[in-house]
């Protein structure tokens, strides 16, 4: 496998746990606009909520599932805090998915597969000599 790492199948068994917890942080939709929002630009409650029309309780409650996460981090200024993406990994899924729902290569990933060529249809001569070939499995077609 070229460009993957070679990682043993304990390490992933291990790990898997843990994975599947981070990325049910990207299964709801209010969070993942979240975090493309916050990728995008480190923002204020009031900033997120207007851009992303999300109500405040809502918003809050969010926001707080993606801090105990450890994936955003806070600061505050006087009395305003504000959000960024406190994780790499999580910044890394984003661009990730920003680069493929969002990007030019969602069209093409959405596209259908390309069709394969029908193959070409056997002249009588190849026939006869394929006759006895009888277990030569043949393309539908």
């Amino acid at each position: 496998m070229s460009g993957k790492p070679d990682v043993s199948l304990e390490t992933m068994i291990a790990k898997a746990p843990e994975a599947a917890d981070f990325m049910r942080q990207f299964s709801n939709a209010n969070r993942l606009m979240l975090l493309c929002e916050i990728a995008r630009r480190e923002g204020s409650v009031s900033d997120i909520q207007e851009a992303l029309g999300i109500k405040q309780p809502a918003l809050s409650q969010q926001l707080a599932e993606l801090r105990q996460a450890g994936l955003v981090r806070t600061r505050r200024v006087s009395r305003q805090i504000y959000y960024s993406i406190a994780d790499g990994r999580a910044e890394a899924v984003m661009e990730l998915l920003l680069r493929l729902f969002c990007g030019g290569e969602a069209s093409e990933a959405a596209a259908p597969a390309r069709e394969r060529p029908e193959p070409a249809e056997p002249d009588a001569a190849e026939e006869r000599a394929d006759a006895a070939h009888f277990a030569r499995i043949l393309p539908a077609g």
